[in-house]
Order: structure tokens, then sequence, then C-alpha cells
């Protein structure tokens, strides 16, 4: 099917189009083509990924055809299908997604409930939380929209991120209760002005990126991956910014990297936080470290 003839005029049915692609893609290395190929089937016909069961016999037009075709295509250069759809679902909202930031995952849906699940950040009548390095803005639209008396300020230092969190944030209606601020780490806000600070962070060291799959080295921004030679880089600029921004009692909450939570204590620690945890994600690996302000 993804070779360069043009389309066929009469409509062709599903399933073999499918199947044409899966095993086109699976010839290329392409990680889990059946379910990308669905993910692409059913944008174009406007239908639920689960619903493609019952509809493996359904003719599509001309115009489906080469519309699926072009995104197989895509696929076969190891694009993301997220970048290919334009948007992917975060905490059940739908975000857009381009190639100007990081493709939200779940890891970082974990990452948002630890905060809320935290009660001491929510004591304020409105609470003020900083997500720093905001990219598409995936972490501070879900606060905003998941606790509406909460302010949030959302950093990042690349201007097209940035501008792609305030397109989400209007797309979701909540872009009055959050402010954008273009600028590195806590982009010099006030000393004790925030009751969290939440940051996905670049935490891959330099090598490591340079090895990692080709549908993330070569279409995720470089910038929200690296990490510099350990992979600690920005962590150490980061948390001594946030104890500095932090109420008495304030909260950060970080996602790391796998082998990092000693490391991350460590600078924690320095820094003079207490209580500090760190947490595996749902595969059972270090992922997140949260610690408290005394």
């Amino acid at each position: 099917m993804p070779a360069g003839s043009p389309p066929p005029a009469t409509p062709r049915p599903l399933a073999p189009l499918l199947d044409a692609a899966v095993r086109w893609l699976g010839a290329r290395g392409v990680a889990e083509p059946r379910a990308a190929c669905e993910l692409l089937a059913a944008r174009i016909l406007h239908l639920p990924r689960l619903q493609l069961a019952l509809e493996r016999s359904r003719r599509l037009l001309p115009w489906q055809v080469a519309a699926l075709r072009r995104g197989v295509l895509r696929l076969g250069a190891h694009e993301p299908v997220q970048y290919i759809l334009g948007e992917w679902d975060f905490r059940g909202r739908t975000f857009k997604v381009d190639r100007r930031a990081l493709i939200p995952r779940p890891e970082t849906e974990q990452l948002v409930q630890r905060v809320l699940d935290q009660p001491g950040v929510w004591q304020a009548p409105a609470p003020r939380l900083g997500d720093i390095g905001t990219g598409s803005g995936c972490i501070a639209v879900s606060l905003a929209a998941e606790v509406p008396r909460s302010g949030i300020i959302a950093v990042d230092r690349e201007p097209a991120a940035l501008e792609l969190a305030r397109e989400n944030a209007a797309r979701l209606g909540v872009a009055s209760r959050i402010t954008f601020i273009q600028g590195g780490c806590c982009a010099g806000l006030p000393p004790a002005s925030l009751d969290a600070v939440v940051a996905n962070p670049p935490y891959i060291d330099s090598r490591t990126c340079a090895q990692l799959p080709a549908l993330i080295r070569d279409f995720e921004p470089r910038s929200a991956l690296d990490g510099g030679a350990d992979g600690l880089e920005i962590l150490r600029q980061l948390i001594p910014d946030a104890a500095l921004v932090l109420k008495p009692h304030g909260w950060c909450f970080l996602e790391i990297g796998h082998d990092q939570g000693e490391a991350v204590r460590a600078l924690l620690e320095r820094a003079g936080f207490a209580d500090i945890v760190l947490a595996r994600d749902l595969t059972g690996q270090i992922r997140f470290a949260q610690a408290r302000m005394p």
C-alpha cells in the first residue's frame, strides 16, 4: 500500500490495507506497527480505535486511502504517530502535540497525580504552582483544569514550546488561570512565592540521547531530553532555584531518570529540602522525587 503508485480510483476494504501497511512497517523496524496504523485509520474514519475490529470490511474512499498512505509513509520514516495525528490524550484531555515539545507520556500523568495527592500543596485558598519546563503545557493545563482555584505559572526557555503550551491552555479553556513566562529554570520568580514546583526536566545523559530510538532522537526536541554529561545538569540548577521560590513548607515534585534517585536526593538535601521521597513508576522503576521545604 505505501508504494509510490497513485491511489486507486475505487474504494478499498480496510482490513487488507491495514495488513499490508503493518507488514511494510514491520519490515522497516517500526515498533508496534499495528497500533500505529489503527490509530491513523481511526482518525481518518472518525471512529474510536476499538471500533475498528467491527469495521474491517468497511471500504475506504480514494481520499481516505490516500490519507492512510501518507500517514504510513511518515510512520515508515520513524515519525511518532502522535506527531502525525497532531494530538494526544493526557489525563483524559486531548492536547495538541508537534515537534515544538515532547510528547506527553504516562509517567508524567503519574507526576501530576502525585501533586494532586499531596494535601500540603492545597491548603491555601488559592495555591500557586510553577510548572518548570512546561513544554506542551500538559502539566500546567491539567493542574489548572483539575484544581480551578489554583494559579499556575508555566515556564519554558524555548519560545516555540511556550507558544504550544499557550495554544493548549486556550484549547482546553484554562488560559486565564495560567501565566506564561519565557526563561530558564524558575525564571527569576519572586522568593517564597509558590506553594509547589513541578518539573519534568531534561534528565537523559548526552551519550544516551545520541543512542535513543529514531522516533525520539530525530523528532522530539533535543533540548527537552538532554540533561548534559550525567543527565543532572538542569537538575543542579533547578533544585536550588526551586528552594528559593518555594514558600516555607512548599513542595517540589520532579520526574527523574531511573538511576538518578540517590544523586537527586543528595541535590535536594544540599538545597535544604526535607521529607524527601523517591517513588516508582508503573514499571517499577524509580521515576519521581518529591520533597518539602522546612
